[in-house]
């Protein structure tokens, strides 16, 4: 209970009345925070004035008790009230971070919560109290979100022990059947963890113009016809598999994505993975350096993204349509599918597949749309009756995504990131369109993940190879971060750089480039996420075990220019090179006179 005043306090009316001036602020705010709290995160534009009122007023309470903080506690005010006020704007912060994707506001979350962990505000009486108790564990479980969305690897791990030691310590002094949730949330972050290591964040997942080539360095693409500058505005990202991993309503995949579809802090802000150590410059939460310098002002704004968690089709329809009406007429929409299917075909491994005699000429034109899949036991469905399910409710039926409930969309410029055993059905989209054309990477029938025993280890194979592409390649391989030298690592990364680079050259000078690509490759993260799945197809088209076989091999549609087949010389070549550094050059089948000797330096 909040603390009253007697009726005949002997305190000077100047206490009495900032104390009642504060908690009637203090019942302002909350009144606020409960709108706001269930808001969803898309319909920005109906929803963006209840945060700046909800702030205002939060703002203001916090600058009173600052100013006023002895006077207050004389009143009855405890320390864990003061750490609530905190950990509520530091949960508008992160909500406003989710709708605008603007660095800055997760900075200043981070910068609160970092606050209430330094000052203990939560520590006094933490165990005489059980609701006190629940209090500080949310706080730590709300905390490690913000860290993991922001790559502050090293505070997310002292967090973890930190909420594991206060779970023991609860059970011990409360009922144990209290605290049975609790234990779910410490084994999901411990699997996700074991999942997201180390090496998979070696290089950060957000586009860093530290580490990538510039946005303005890049040659502009001129579509055929218009004079349109199309950017990348929005993002719907979902992913539903069965024991996936993930913590609270972010997945692995999405968790991924979101970061892929971001600029890596820069300036003063940047420090590399490796050092990142959690601590900000800043003495507490007020306006520190850390908001400082956070993006290149020259760069464009993050696109805004939908998380959208097991969402029914309604749930997802009623998104898709409200995040259409508020983009705006430049903007691109892309929309990124994430679901496990019934395919019983996975990828295998090197030491059990027999290379046999096939020639490099054998895997054909993999983009062809006439090509789907077959309708086969175990396979992946066709693209007639392909369908996904971000539920728990079934594989078809009325609580399924089928490529049909796209195609009203496509008045809008749709950028299609499927990542499903049924993904080729989407490519029925194309031909289809209500007045835009469709952009799709579709990932291969039977390689989205090796089996549910792998994907537990690393997630998607597909989105981490268009998120992490080197991370990926090795993984594939069997190459174990522990066991990678970083001298190999750099040069296989300098090779697989250069090499983008000059396919990015290549792809906006080609004069057969469709304009379903020409027309959204002037964004940065589209470019970039194009790039990458060309060299993802080229590896799996190469790969051993999967040669030749067309199901195991991703697709695009509208397809590329022919330079981009990883069956020329061109595409091979850079292969070739990685293979040969990490010395897995025999896990592929390449052209004769593109063999080299392999070197694992």
């Amino acid at each position: 209970m909040r603390p009253g005043l007697p009726p005949h306090s002997s305190r000077s009316k100047c206490h009495i009345s900032v104390s009642e001036v504060y908690w009637s602020l203090v019942n302002k705010a909350d009144r606020k925070f409960s709108r706001i709290r269930d808001l969803p995160y898309y319909e920005r534009n109906r929803y963006n004035t209840y945060f700046h009122k909800a702030f205002k007023v939060y703002t203001k309470l916090w600058k009173l008790q600052q100013g006023n903080r002895q006077k207050l506690l004389d009143t009855g005010l405890k320390r864990w009230q003061i750490g609530e006020i905190a950990s509520r704007i530091a949960q508008l912060y992160f909500g406003q971070y989710m709708r605008t994707s603007q660095a800055s506001y997760l900075s200043e979350s981070f910068v609160f919560y970092e606050a209430i962990l330094t000052r203990d505000y939560f520590k006094e009486g933490l165990f005489q109290d059980v609701s006190l108790a629940c209090k500080q564990l949310r706080f730590l479980s709300r905390f490690l979100i913000v860290c993991l969305v922001s790559n502050r690897r090293e505070m997310v791990h002292q967090l973890v022990n930190q909420l594991k030691m206060l779970l023991d310590e609860c059970k011990k002094t409360f009922k144990e059947t209290d605290f049975k949730e609790w234990k779910l949330v410490v084994q999901e972050i411990t699997r996700f963890l074991k999942a997201d290591t180390t090496f998979i964040n070696i290089r950060p997942f957000r586009y860093s113009i530290l580490l990538e080539p510039h946005p303005e360095s890049s040659i502009s693409v001129s579509p055929p016809g218009t004079t349109r500058s199309l950017r990348l505005q929005d993002a719907i990202l979902s992913s539903y598999h069965h024991n996936e991993v993930k913590f609270s309503e972010i997945t692995l995949d999405t968790f991924r994505m979101i970061q892929s579809l971001e600029w890596e802090p820069s300036g003063s802000f940047y420090r590399p993975n490796a050092n990142r150590s959690g601590q900000s410059s800043g003495s507490g939460p007020s306006r520190s350096n850390v908001t400082q310098d956070i993006v290149d002002p020259t760069l464009p704004s993050n696109p805004r993204k939908s998380l959208l968690y097991r969402p029914s089709l309604t749930h997802f329809l009623a998104v898709l349509a409200t995040v259409c009406e508020e983009m705006p007429s430049d903007g691109i929409l892309l929309i990124y599918l994430s679901a496990s299917d019934s395919a019983k075909n996975v990828l295998s491994s090197p030491a059990s597949t027999q290379l046999g005699d096939e020639s490099i000429s054998n895997t054909g034109d993999i983009d062809k749309p006439e090509s789907p899949c077959g309708q086969v036991e175990g396979g992946c469905i066709g693209p007639q009756t392909g369908c996904l399910s971000l539920s728990a409710s079934g594989k078809e039926g009325p609580n399924c995504i089928y490529p049909g409930d796209l195609v009203p969309f496509t008045r809008r410029p749709l950028f299609l990131v499927i990542d499903s055993g049924v993904s080729e059905a989407f490519q029925t989209i194309h031909g289809e369109e209500r007045g835009e054309p469709a952009a799709m990477l579709l990932s291969s029938c039977n390689a989205s993940h090796a089996s549910a025993a792998e994907y537990s280890r690393h997630g998607s194979m597909f989105t981490l190879f268009l998120t992490a592409p080197l991370q990926a390649f090795c993984v594939l391989l069997g190459i174990l971060g522990s066991d990678i030298e970083m001298v190999a690592f750099n040069k296989a990364e300098k090779v697989l750089f250069s090499s983008i680079i000059e396919w990015d050259q290549s792809l906006v000078t080609l004069d057969n480039l469709d304009k379903g690509w020409s027309q959204i490759l002037n964004d940065p993260f589209i470019r970039r996420l194009l790039l990458r799945f060309i060299f993802t197809r080229t590896v799996l088209a190469l790969y051993a075990p999967t040669f030749g076989k067309k199901e195991f091999v991703p697709i695009c549609v509208p397809t590329l220019p022919s330079f981009f087949d990883p069956t020329s010389e061109s595409m091979q070549s850079v292969v070739v090179k990685i293979a040969n550094i990490f010395g897995v050059s025999s896990s592929f089948v390449f052209s004769e006179n593109l063999v080299a000797p392999e070197s694992s330096s």
